[in-house]
């Protein structure tokens, strides 16, 4: 026999309507003072470039070695 939640008061709705024009910033959230994007690397790539630094310098040399694209 199955026993029914403890807090069977306690129910969730099957949608919840935000008004997040209300919306306040996560005070408790840590803030960076540079900007970024948060990219997870494969494991194996993870392994060879160890840092940020490794992973900007290795895209900004491919980005120099692709074929510019100009509009015409």
């Amino acid at each position: 026999m199955i026993e029914e939640s403890q807090n069977s008061n306690d129910e969730l709705m099957t949608e919840y309507d935000f008004d997040y024009q209300k919306a306040k910033p996560n005070r408790f959230a840590v803030r960076h003072e540079k900007q970024g994007l948060t990219v997870v690397l494969d494991e194996d790539v993870a392994q060879v470039f160890t840092t940020p630094e490794a992973v900007n310098k290795a895209l900004r040399a491919l980005i120099e070695a692709m074929p510019q694209v100009t509009d015409e």
